[in-house]
């Protein structure tokens, strides 16, 4: 979960979801629903049921440590340490199978699950060790990059035949043909927000940048042109959606919570992985930090095209990857409703004020 959306994923279980209670009452998931004695007995027994099966057992209590409109979260601890059910919202309900299909395209390279139900929307998954964000800081942070992002972006090569498969599971069309229409999605939800919430201030940004849907549409013909074909994008790629073992250097990398995940060019997933990182250093874009994991990861694509053109390519499809960012940030808002989203109903603006930014990897939200 990343500084900024994850953090919102965090609000509190008081004013924010009673207030969505009511009308999930009637659906088939939501914090009502899934704050239920009815839903954890039966989430309790298949997880049982799932550990007897891989040859362990509970051995303490379930407790359910996040609870959210957009998906809840059970923990239990087992012989073998502790293990996680994860159960999403129809929104991303697609991350259960596309761990189904992680776990046989790229097994090494996720928290492998336990076990997984389609039809009921459940993964469970063991515990996958410490986050890379509570291993390292600073310039370790950029030097832990230059191990971990190569293995992010042989995951991706290793599901770049997979595309149809990845849509099918329901992640989002985020491939640059269909980008122009997501700019008008974007500029559109947007527009209903400001409208409804903002000020003066808010709508000469809108306006603004609904302006530069030309530059926009021309952005997205270069990527449709571009040498890398399209992938899965994380498009929450920071230090705490990476596990790792050690820290000088790191191994054994695992990349989880997908639920953001959409199908784009791979190197939109820079926009927050480098994105964070320059914010967290405070560093200039062409800051040595930046650029070292940077090269590191497009070594990894090194045979498809020279490697200004890979650089020039990253970049655009960075930017372009604000108006993706800004539409998952929507549908994460739209769990809960705008007026009980407090500081992070804006979060979909900021990102969409952020495609006139200068640099590549100004992230807005």
């Amino acid at each position: 979960m990343s500084n900024t959306k994850s953090r919102g994923r965090d609000l509190g279980q008081g004013g924010e979801a009673e207030a969505v209670q009511g009308r999930e009452a009637d659906a088939g998931h939501g914090t009502a629903l899934w704050a239920s004695e009815a839903w954890r007995r039966g989430a309790v027994a298949w997880l049982d049921e799932r550990l007897a099966a891989a040859g362990t057992e509970r051995t303490g209590e379930v407790t359910q440590p996040h609870l959210r409109p957009w998906g809840t979260v059970l923990r239990a601890p087992t012989a073998r340490g502790p293990v996680w059910l994860k159960a999403p919202g129809p929104d991303t309900a697609f991350e259960v199978g596309l761990y189904r299909l992680l776990s046989r395209v790229a097994p090494d390279r996720i928290p492998l699950p336990v076990a997984v139900d389609v039809a009921r929307g459940w993964v469970l998954l063991p515990d996958g060790g410490t986050p890379l964000g509570e291993r390292v800081a600073g310039a370790a942070l950029a030097d832990a990059l230059v191990t971990v992002l190569p293995e992010y972006g042989r995951l991706q090569r290793d599901l770049t035949p997979h595309t149809e498969d990845l849509l099918s599971l329901g992640l989002t069309d985020m491939r640059a043909a269909v980008m122009p229409r997501r700019f008008d999605e974007a500029a559109h939800a947007v527009g209903e927000y400001v409208e409804r919430y903002g000020d003066a201030s808010d709508r000469e940004t809108h306006r603004r940048v609904a302006a530069m849907r030309g530059t926009f549409v021309s952005w997205s013909g270069r990527l449709a042109a571009a040498s890398v074909p399209p992938s899965l994008d994380h498009n929450d790629l920071h230090p705490w959606n990476v596990l790792v073992a050690g820290t000088a250097p790191v191994r054994d990398v695992r990349f989880y919570d997908w639920g953001d995940g959409v199908v784009a060019h791979p190197f939109a997933s820079m926009l927050v992985a480098l994105g964070f990182l320059r914010r967290h250093l405070e560093v200039a874009p062409d800051d040595p930090a930046v650029l070292r994991p940077r090269d590191a990861y497009l070594e990894v694509f090194g045979d498809l095209a020279p490697r200004a053109e890979l650089v020039e390519e990253l970049e655009v499809a960075c930017r372009v990857a604000r108006i993706a960012r800004t539409l998952v940030w929507e549908r994460s808002i739209r769990a809960q409703g705008h007026a009980h989203a407090g500081e992070f109903a804006r979060a979909p603006l900021r990102s969409f004020a952020s495609l006139p930014e200068d640099s590549w990897t100004a992230l807005g939200a």
